[in-house]
C-alpha cells in the first residue's frame, strides 16, 4: 500500500503516451541565461533528427566529456522556452542525495532514434 508521499500510480497507457528514445549528443554550449548553472545541448535522434535541450548537468559533467554520449530522453513534450532558448526534449537522469543529475544512458552503443519501452 502506498503511503501520503508516494505520487499517484500510472496506467500502461499513460506510459504509453511517452516517446522516450535514444540519441547522441553532438553538441554543447554554455547557457548562461538560464536561472540555474545549465547548458544546451544538440541530441541526434537518428529517423526523427536533431532536438535541443537544457540540462542542469554542469556540476558533474564538461562539455567536452558530453560529447558524443548517448542519452535517454522524452522526445514528445511540447517544446519550452527557457531564456532565449527552445528545449523540445526532456534527458532523463537520477537525481542524488545532492541533487546533482546523472545521466541515464544505455550500457552499450546502440543506434539513434530506438525507443525505450
Amino acid at each position: 500500500m502506498a503511503d501520503a508521499s508516494s505520487p499517484p500510480q500510472a496506467t500502461w497507457n499513460d506510459f504509453a503516451k511517452l516517446d522516450i528514445r535514444v540519441g547522441t549528443i553532438i553538441r554543447v554550449a554554455p547557457f548562461p541565461e538560464a536561472r540555474k548553472p545549465a547548458y544546451q545541448l544538440w541530441i541526434d535522434f537518428g529517423p526523427i533528427g536533431v532536438k535541443s535541450s537544457s540540462a542542469q548537468i554542469t556540476h558533474l559533467y564538461q562539455p567536452e566529456t558530453l560529447m558524443g554520449k548517448q542519452v535517454i530522453a522524452v522526445v514528445n513534450f511540447p517544446p519550452k522556452r527557457i531564456a532565449h532558448f527552445l528545449s523540445e526534449c526532456l534527458i532523463l537522469g537520477v537525481i542524488a542525495d545532492d541533487q546533482q543529475v546523472i545521466l541515464l544512458q544505455p550500457e552499450r552503443p546502440v543506434a539513434n532514434g530506438l525507443r525505450i519501452g
